[in-house]
């Protein structure tokens, strides 16, 4: 009997070794976030090492900007760059922050500058078209009542984009519209990869606009990308003509150079009345609802900065996530 309770007294501290072990190296964050705090105009900075129910909270100095959770709480899943876990999208859910919370996110004005990087295993590009950004489209095609401002998106065939990376800046909020003030059906302002967006393995994605042109890298990587009138669906003079120097305005990187809409309550009281966009995560409200293009997949790492990033601070970002150790511990 006393050999017994011995053995058994010995297996549960051996389980319980083993479970801490275990939890210990869930935990184990396979990058450095150090790098990313330190780059310079940072705004905000999640590493989703929080438990389902809880906000999500920037770590970064200057505000928690803490994401609310939509839908539910969002399961938190082993493994991350950052802080060794991640958070587990179902295309039902997703983070959100109101606009009046947005604060130092809120990036608008005829000189703004943006850069977004993210740390994410993406599942079915069909649906998961939404990294994160400030991003309201309204009701659909032709709707002018849109409140964008910058979000990094993907998968958008319309204009040259099918499962590349896709990042949006628009000085309208609406529609797009060309120099003689005629609209597009959509916002058609965005930059567009050579590459895909990988799915079902672990990637960083990230784009920058100077007030000029946006570009768009994936796994810290930027590869230029020269228009196709026609196979990118771009033979619109507003994509040929209106560029610098009337010239083409490119792919990637793409001329956009009129700012980022800034919200104005009363200015925009009637034309915009749904307010200004909130800062979302995972997915945008677009053609009426939140969800028709929400993501699946994990998110490791997210990233605002108020400037331009440049091509060694991009591929510096790509390399404090470790990715290499991420795909290797899911295999």
């Amino acid at each position: 009997m006393r050999r017994s309770f011995a053995y058994l007294t010995l297996l549960l501290s051996w389980l319980g070794t083993t479970l801490s072990l275990a939890a210990a190296h869930a935990a184990e964050a396979t990058g450095d976030p150090a790098v990313v705090l330190k780059t310079p105009g940072l705004v905000a900075f999640w590493t989703f090492s929080e438990e389902a129910g809880q906000p999500r909270k920037s770590i970064a100095p200057d505000g928690e900007y803490p994401l609310s959770e939509v839908n539910g709480p969002i399961a938190r899943a082993d493994g991350g760059p950052y802080s060794g876990y991640s958070m587990q999208l179902n295309g039902k859910q997703y983070l959100q922050l109101d606009y009046e919370k947005t604060g130092k996110l809120n990036i608008s004005g005829p000189d703004a500058q943006v850069s977004m990087f993210a740390v994410v295993r993406i599942i079915d590009l069909n649906q998961s078209r939404t990294i994160a950004g400030m991003w309201s489209e309204g009701k659909g095609r032709d709707d002018d009542t849109g409140t964008r401002q910058y979000a990094m998106l993907m998968n958008m065939p319309t204009y040259g984009g099918p499962k590349q990376l896709v990042p949006h800046i628009s000085s309208e909020g609406g529609v797009t519209r060309r120099a003689d003030g005629s609209a597009f059906p959509w916002c058609a302002d965005y930059a567009a990869t050579k590459q895909q967006v990988p799915e079902e393995q672990w990637c960083t994605l990230a784009f920058t606009y100077d007030g000029q042109y946006i570009r768009a890298y994936i796994n810290g990587t930027f590869e230029e990308r020269e228009l196709n009138r026609k196979k990118d669906r771009r033979d619109d003079r507003y994509f040929t003509q209106e560029g610098p120097d009337g010239k083409d305005r490119g792919m990637n990187p793409y001329y956009h150079g009129r700012g980022i809409f800034a919200y104005d309550p009363a200015k925009h009281a009637e034309s915009k009345p749904g307010g200004g966009a909130d800062f979302t995560v995972g997915a945008r409200y677009a053609v009426g609802s939140f969800l028709r293009e929400a993501t699946k997949g994990k998110f490791g790492g997210l990233a605002v900065f108020d400037r331009a990033l440049t091509d060694e601070q991009i591929a510096k970002l790509h390399k404090s996530a470790n990715i290499d150790a991420l795909n290797s511990s899911t295999k």
